[in-house]
């Protein structure tokens, strides 16, 4: 079989002779005009007027559109709450589009923009968590609760309690290719889209809403994206827009992208909290019961926020059983970029929490941390041993009462402190610790129990398109999008297995609205899971109708047909796989089908908070070892141990390299990665210059990998389970390996937040040591 095999990404030669095509590369017919958008200067203002004049005049200037112009609100936004594509008579944040200009070249568009001249009243700007909650500046009328037992009474009869508090910085997705999209408009009025979006659908109906067309007249490709991680998931549909609405207005093609600091500027960021809590415990550190008040920052509009924030609600038990449990989150409004869907969407923030929670406990009780995680681990189940696995899970449910029924953070826990050599070296860093008195060590085994669905139901739902042709050679089209995940190759490599034929003989093609319908965002880790069985629903289709013909022809059963090695085996025949192709075109036989698949068991009340919004669940654990200089709170990550789990891996290269690369990149929104606002609303990390994201040289020396050897128990494509997401979780070992190193400077204990930077390191030194 295709699948299972370490085979690279499809585009690997592509990208690295960088020959890959990205929409900015993409050679648009002659006489294509370009765009940018006039930005507000200020946080919260009333836009009284704006002289425009200069920007008119400015060389290569054809149009400038404000939102006076259009005859309709255009809405932008992915939710409910409408946002509209340019400012009418209130700006909301620094950055804000106010207008659009549309020009013969990029740079004279970006410099006509900037020739404006604003007349905007100031009104207060509610930036901050503590200002907006002082304010009552919200998004849904009171906090969202999520409740089990009477967490309360649970901490209050405690043995021990304790209170405390994190803040957990946003983060910038800075992917290689920045937001970008081109607009051709076609004949009868119709208009096709090029977007670097991982929702294409969500592009072809917000266009076909601004130009008032059927979304059958608007058609949207995206054949690969230079990196996403949830920022494009809803920010592409202002630049699509725009890009149509320019091509209607001139009848030439349009395209427009933003620069590294235009793009930071306007688009949204990951959620920044506060997650306060209260914990009662016993001298175990065996947790009674918690209360958490998550505060999440959400920016000017709704965007993806409420979803973001349930999803943190969702993770705040990670992998541990809390008899009694309360949840309370706040959606907070304030005059800041628009917060938005962000690789974890919402769980790494819940995530957070709840391990500062036992980190903060262990150091109460002084016990190993990693004791005190696996002493409220949810129960292994002893399915093995017999018994009903759906039983006894009916006695272990979440917060929201979802049965945990695939637990096996037990036995990988188990694994990974033996290969990692954890004991040993936490003994190692606390000799170290007390030798030195400036460099200090730390270590810490952190888990991720991680849910795999959309929690809005309706989004578990995915299309596909095969084409076997009549030389034998395969056709294949989705709804997921490539972002450099590998997705592409996966879902490839499933095809080529349900035909028993080899990878190079399926072709790989653009994700076209034209051809599969209705699509998802290709977002919550589900891309392989949702687009992987449509493909091979419509692989199978086709291939049931070459075993009929088959079997008919050999008198025998279609079930006694085999697809294996490029060969069609039956009744002791070997055919080729072409011949029989061939034949079956001769016979009239369709080769040709749709796929579709809609992920089974999710039932899923999000105001009650209960259900069952996940499919399953996925693991890992990491060990992560660092250093820190207590005179300067510099740090760096030594060494990295993971043991991830994929299920049945569809490709345990790509999946590594997603493990890899998802944990430097949870580190590095831990640890470096430092969104400032200053007190005007301006963000003043918005460029490479001021904004740290993890390079070569901050990745671990030594970084080993390795995957759980398990298939999933769900039926999933192949068994294997998702893999996007979950690896970025493990990256929050790099913190509490933080708050270790730091809390052995004295006795108190560090209250260390996130980002970690080497300023805040050296903040809890000083606060430990006095």
């Amino acid at each position: 079989m295709t699948v299972a095999k370490p085979l690279p990404h499809d585009s690997a030669a592509l990208h690295v002779t960088g020959q890959a095509r990205y929409v900015d590369d993409l050679p648009l017919p002659e006489g294509a005009v370009h765009l940018a958008f006039g930005t507000a200067p200020v946080a919260h203002g009333r836009l009284r007027s704006i002289d425009l004049t200069k920007v008119r005049a400015a060389d290569g200037v054809l149009a400038v559109i404000t939102a006076a112009d259009l005859d309709h609100e255009i809405d932008v936004s992915p939710s409910p709450s409408p946002e509209p594509l340019l400012a009418g008579d209130t700006v909301q944040y620094v950055g804000q589009p106010v207008f659009l200009v549309i020009a013969e070249s990029h740079l004279l568009a970006r410099r006509a923009a900037a020739l404006a001249d604003y007349d905007i009243e100031e009104l207060p700007a509610i930036l901050s968590i503590e200002e907006a909650m002082e304010a009552g500046s919200r998004f849904e009328e009171g906090p969202r609760i999520y409740t089990r037992g009477d967490a309360a009474e649970a901490i209050t009869t405690a043995p021990h309690s304790l209170t405390g508090s994190i803040e957990i910085g946003g983060q910038e997705h800075f992917y290689l290719e920045g937001q970008a999209a081109a607009a051709l408009p076609q004949e009868a009025g119709d208009m096709l889209v090029y977007s670097s979006s991982q929702h294409p659908t969500e592009i072809q109906h917000k266009v076909a809403h601004a130009l008032h067309l059927p979304m059958h007249a608007v058609r949207c490709e995206v054949r690969r994206m230079g990196g996403g991680f949830g920022g494009k998931e809803s920010q592409g549909n202002s630049l699509a827009i725009a890009c149509a609405l320019a091509a209607r207005l001139t009848g030439r093609p349009a395209t427009m992208r933003y620069d590294r600091d235009d793009d930071m500027t306007i688009t949204g960021k990951r959620h920044d909290f506060r997650i306060d809590y209260r914990v009662g415990f016993n001298g175990e550190g065996r947790i009674a019961g918690i209360e958490f008040l998550q505060l999440c920052r959400c920016g000017w509009s709704m965007d993806l926020s409420l979803p973001v924030a349930d999803r943190a609600m969702l993770h705040a038990d990670n992998a541990y059983f809390i008899p009694n449990m309360r949840v309370e989150s706040h959606r907070l409004k304030t005059n800041t970029q628009s917060a938005t869907a962000f690789r974890g969407f919402g769980g790494p923030q819940g995530m957070v929490g709840i391990e500062r929670v036992l980190d903060h406990v262990a150091h109460a009780v002084r016990r190993d941390p990693l004791d005190v995680r696996r002493a409220n681990y949810y129960r292994p189940l002893a399915g093995a041993s017999g018994g009903d696995i759906s039983e006894q899970a009916k006695t272990q449910t979440t917060h929201y009462h979802m049965p945990v029924e695939d637990f096996i953070l037990h036995e990988m826990t188990e694994r990974l402190v033996e290969t990692s050599d954890y004991r040993a070296r936490r003994a190692a860093v606390a000799e170290w610790n007390a030798r030195n008195d400036v460099l200090k060590k730390g270590i810490a085994l952190t888990p991720v129990k991680f849910g795999i669905s959309f929690t809005l139901t309706h989004l578990n739902q995915a299309g596909a398109l095969v084409h076997v042709y009549q030389d034998g050679s395969i056709h294949m089209n989705h709804g997921g999008t490539e972002m450099g995940q590998g997705l592409f190759q996966k879902v490839a490599q499933v095809a080529a297995s349900r035909f028993g034929i080899g990878i190079e003989r399926v072709k790989i093609t653009a994700t076209d609205t034209g051809k599969v319908p209705n699509t998802s965002a290709t977002a919550a880790s589900s891309g392989s899971d949702l687009n992987g069985m449509a493909v091979q629903a419509a692989c199978d289709t086709i291939r049931e109708r070459l075993a009929v013909f088959v079997a008919e022809r050999a008198q025998a059963r279609p079930e006694e047909v085999r697809f294996e090695g490029g060969k069609v085996l039956v009744g002791g025949e070997a055919l080729s796989f072409d011949e029989v192709v061939r034949d079956a075109y001769m016979a009239r036989v369709s080769l040709s089908s749709t796929g579709f698949y809609a992920t089974p068991k999710i039932v899923w009340d999000r105001i009650k908070g209960e259900g069952r919004p996940f499919f399953y669940f996925a693991y890992g654990v990491a060990v992560t070892e660092v250093a820190i200089d207590t005179l300067t709170g510099e740090n760096r990550i030594l060494r990295t141990d993971i043991l991830h789990d994929c299920g049945a891996s569809l490709n345990p290269a790509l999946d590594i390299g997603q493990i890899e690369g998802g944990y430097v990149q949870g580190a590095g929104w831990l640890t470096t990665e430092e969104l400032v606002w200053d007190g005007k609303g301006r963000l003043r990390t918005h460029a490479p210059s001021t904004y740290k994201i993890p390079a070569c040289s901050d990745r671990p020396d030594i970084l080993n990998v390795a995957l759980w050897d398990g298939a999933n128990r769900e039926e999933t494509v192949y068994r294997s389970k998702a893999v996007g997401e979950p690896p970025l979780m493990l990256g929050i070992s790099a913190l509490m390996a933080l708050s270790d190193a730091v809390a052995s400077c004295g006795k108190a204990y560090p209250d260390l937040d996130a980002p970690a930077t080497a300023e805040q390191v050296l903040r809890a030194v000083e606060r430990v040591c006095t």
